[in-house]
């Protein structure tokens, strides 16, 4: 048995013990289950096929009630069963945790989940058309008794006139008969009771007069083949109404009745009133497709509007606005949650007053996550679309008064146009999502449009966030260093580690393309730890292979591993294990991370100071940085950051440039502090540089990133003066 087959089987099996108990079957429980299997396969073929058709679950609600499972609570333990577990046995990914997987992993998992609840909804379906079919079934079989008794009671004087009346009026479903031409004969006192009691307004009624605007077009279509003969009986839901102008919903069967030589006679009408259990069902079916807190459309019934939007006829096209509140946690965290529902509200008013055209419709799929969808042909629905974000971020302008506070709500908005068929309803809701977050990272508080090249590099840093961690596990990552050569006599003084992240797909991606992302993540601490563990290894390498003065390496530290209680431990165990000295380490800190760091983030900085590593200022100049700060960071070397020097690439150097890069030096040596140079490329902006003073330099002059083995065969041009 296959893997599918599996899975198929456990599910039939917790939903066969789910309703067992319930059932009035004859058979054991393990045929029972057994004979669930092939319902259990339809519902997961249903699940997964496309186009998706819900209709196809009726069927398995009709077969519970053939094997007796006719109990509601065994329809109640069906659709629990099959909301809590369908999805997670027999969902998309195969391996029972009923997730996606790749990028649009929970988009995938909504679109099961919400074709799960439309199953639900066929199942129960099927169940009470099934069930009620076999209650009329067995009500037409007594009334036709019936009427078969009251005519040989009239060929035997009436001998058994009490019996067919007895049968007639205790009847628990509403019995008529009229004659061919509609004229209503007689009547049972349930079917009085259905339309009010008064037997004047049914008695005195023609069947044609019962017509109502909610009948579908082929009921009396049907009706005029019963009376001609040409048909034996049909069935429909009908509604009639009731003499005080309300409305009574019945499944209604209508049977020709023959005479002796099978020529048409009467007609008899079967109604069971079905009113309160409609009214029920739309209640149910309203709770299962709106936002209890907010009354909108939920996240179901959304997706079903919009996947009836995109599947639209040619031309037609739809915009979708996809709100996030700006700053939401921060009402729940303060106020709680109870304020937060209040606000949520209030934002739900004022959304629905702001989607009130033709095609518009506004849901709530979560949190604070809101959508609203605009439809409609022509080309004008970008201009709608646009109109309606600055309706919504206006709406949402006015302060929401809670608590005895004003609260000014904003919002990010992400949209996406475009016409009917193109995309899927998860494409189009992962694509807004995308482009929401865009517009919150912008600033807030306003909209942007969807770009596909924008979902495509946010597609590719999603995979890669989730990549992250299995790599730092499978080994994927590697260091490439770059020369620190003495700018006065061209000797290598070290090294800076620049990790690499060898992707399988992506090929060798540089750390501007992953280290936000660890960063974001918290990955960045141990993905830190194990560039300076593999930095210091290589260090101590290059100490006992070439011996002499050690090689300093240059680590750098991102702002997270900077306030990580850890970081001094690490550092020190690291140096202990690898026998370096601290003095051939330099941590590398952007200037942006120190721009008002107070004591407690300078004192890890401070103490590893103390020990003898030298901590370097990374990017120095674009942190725009008080100057002054410089005495009271425990730093040792000044990095200028490359747009400092680019106007020296050339000669003659740019003067203002000149001028900067010397007075940044004069002041660093005045602090006692060594000046590195970051990107240089060319001998003259080198000889520039030496002129000026600076003590060490990096850049593709000398050698661009490598392997460890190519610092010592490094060979410099013009790396000296030659006179």
């Amino acid at each position: 048995m296959g893997d599918r087959d599996d899975r198929i089987a456990r599910f039939a099996t917790i939903w066969g013990r789910a309703i067992f108990p319930v059932t009035a079957t004859s058979l054991t429980r393990p045929e029972f289950e057994r004979h669930l299997v092939p319902l259990a396969r339809t519902l997961t073929e249903a699940l997964h096929a496309r186009p998706f058709d819900a209709g196809v679950a009726q069927g398995v609600g009709a077969e519970l009630v053939a094997v007796h499972c006719t109990d509601p609570e065994a329809l109640a333990g069906t659709l629990g069963v099959v909301e809590s577990y369908l999805v997670l046995y027999c969902g998309p990914d195969g391996t029972g945790t009923g997730g996606g997987t790749g990028t649009d992993g929970s988009e995938n998992t909504e679109e099961y989940r919400s074709r799960c609840a439309r199953l639900q909804h066929g199942i129960a379906a099927g169940f009470a058309r099934a069930l009620r079919e076999r209650t009329l079934r067995e009500q037409e079989a007594i009334a036709r008794s019936a009427l078969t008794a009251r005519i040989d009671a009239q060929q035997a004087l009436h001998a058994s006139e009490e019996r067919f009346r007895a049968v007639f009026e205790g009847a628990a479903v509403g019995i008529g008969i009229a004659d061919l031409d509609g004229n209503i004969l007689e009547v049972n006192d349930t079917l009085l009771k259905m339309f009010g009691g008064l037997e004047g307004h049914v008695r005195s009624r023609n069947v044609s007069e019962w017509g109502h605007p909610d009948d579908t077009p082929h009921v009396w279509k049907m009706y005029g083949e019963l009376v001609r003969g040409e048909r034996e009986h049909y069935r429909v839901e009908k509604p009639y109404y009731r003499h005080d102008g309300t409305v009574l919903w019945t499944n209604l069967t209508v049977s020709l009745l023959r005479d002796a030589d099978g020529a048409p006679q009467y007609q008899l009408a079967l109604m069971e009133d079905t009113t309160e259990r409609r009214l029920l069902n739309l209640r149910l079916r309203y709770e299962a497709t709106h936002d209890a807190l907010t009354g909108l459309p939920n996240r179901t019934l959304f997706f079903e509007r919009l996947e009836k939007a995109l599947g639209a006829a040619p031309g037609s096209r739809f915009g979708l606005c996809y709100l996030d509140l700006d700053g939401f946690k921060a009402v729940n965290d303060s106020l709680g949650h109870s304020a937060g529902d209040r606000l949520l509200v209030e934002v739900a008013d004022r959304l629905q007053s702001c989607a009130t055209g033709p095609g518009e419709v506004v849901a709530r799929l979560g949190g604070d996550e809101f959508v609203a969808l605009t439809t409609g042909p022509g080309a004008q629905t970008e201009e709608k679309v646009s109109d309606l974000a600055v309706r919504i971020l206006t709406a949402l302008s006015t302060p929401i008064r809670l608590e005895g506070r004003e609260l000014s709500v904003r919002g990010s908005i992400g949209i996406v146009e475009g016409t009917s068929g193109e995309r899927t309803p998860a494409e189009v809701l992962r694509s807004a999502d995308i482009t929401m977050y865009r517009a919150k990272a912008a600033g807030g508080n306003r909209f942007e449009f969807a770009d596909a090249e924008a979902d495509a590099r946010a597609i590719t840093r999603h995979g890669l966030t989730n990549a992250l961690p299995a790599a730092l596990e499978r080994g994927e990552f590697f260091i490439e260093y770059q020369p620190l050569v003495h700018l006065h006599d061209g000797s290598v003084r070290g090294a800076e580690a620049l990790v690499r992240w060898s992707h399988p797909q992506y090929g060798v991606l540089g750390p501007d393309r992953f280290i936000p992302l660890a960063e974001r993540t918290g990955l960045i601490v141990p993905l830190g730890r194990w560039v300076l563990e593999e930095s210091v290894r290589q260090a101590r390498n290059w100490q006992r292979q070439h011996g002499g003065a050690p090689l300093r390496v240059n680590v750098n530290l991102s702002p997270t591993q900077l306030t990580h209680p850890g970081l001094v431990a690490d550092t020190l165990r690291v140096l202990e294990s690898s026998g370096l000295a601290p003095g051939a380490l330099c941590l590398e800190v952007t200037e942006s991370a120190l721009i008002g760091a107070d004591d407690e983030l300078l004192e890890p900085l401070r103490r590893l100071a103390a020990l003898g590593v030298d901590i370097a200022l990374d990017d120095f100049g674009t942190g725009y940085s008080n100057l002054a700060n410089l005495r009271r960071l425990p730093v040792s070397v000044l990095k200028l950051d490359r747009s400092f020097t680019q106007g020296m690439q050339q000669e003659p150097a740019d003067p203002v440039d000149v001028k900067i890069v010397e007075g940044i030096v004069a002041l660093a040596h005045s602090l006692e502090l060594a000046v590195t140079v970051e990107g240089v490329e060319t001998g003259a902006q080198a000889a520039q540089l030496r002129a000026l003073g600076c003590d060490t330099a990096q850049g593709w002059y000398y050698a661009r990133p490598g392997s460890p083995d190519s610092i010592h065969t490094l060979s410099l041009c013009d790396a000296v003066p030659t006179g």
